[in-house]
């Protein structure tokens, strides 16, 4: 039985980047891109609502809108630190999970919870790159793919 890895070891893994496959490296540059969303989310939120045709937010939910987007921003570091540490349950479980973005975009806006200039936003997004990370993966699994 191995011991688990100390906190400064898989710091250090994180930091250097050990060997990555592909789908790994598309989970972590969503986690990126998912950072990036966070951080115009939280310093421009009356911008982000303008630029998705959102009506201005009034003081509360500028602040409900900085929240949603901290909390994609934590989900952005999951996703940027298991893509560097090439964790492939977790870019498995990404697998699962994104595909499932459309259809709840879709009856979220069905529903009239969520305004359709934003489902299309995330639903595009989560799509386009669980493609990605699909096909990576499908690459990777190939019988071509496999080092001897």
């Amino acid at each position: 039985m191995t011991a688990n890895p100390t906190f400064s070891k898989m710091f250090h893994q994180l930091l250097k980047r050990p060997t990555q496959t592909r789908a790994a490296r598309s989970v972590e540059i969503f986690g990126w891109i998912m950072m990036i969303e966070s951080t115009v989310v939280l310093i421009a939120p009356q911008w982000v609502a303008s630029i998705l045709f959102l009506p201005p937010l009034m003081d509360q939910s500028a602040t409900y809108f900085r929240i949603g987007g901290m909390l994609l921003g934590g989900l952005g570091i999951l996703y940027v630190a298991s893509g560097r540490l090439n964790a492939t349950g977790f870019v498995f479980a990404s697998l699962l999970d994104r595909p499932l973005s459309p259809v709840m975009m879709a009856l979220l806006w069905y529903l009239g919870i969520v305004p359709g200039s934003l489902a299309l936003v995330f639903s595009i997004s989560d799509f386009a790159t669980f493609l990605w990370t699909l096909l990576a993966w499908r690459a990777e699994m190939a019988p071509s793919a496999v080092k001897h």
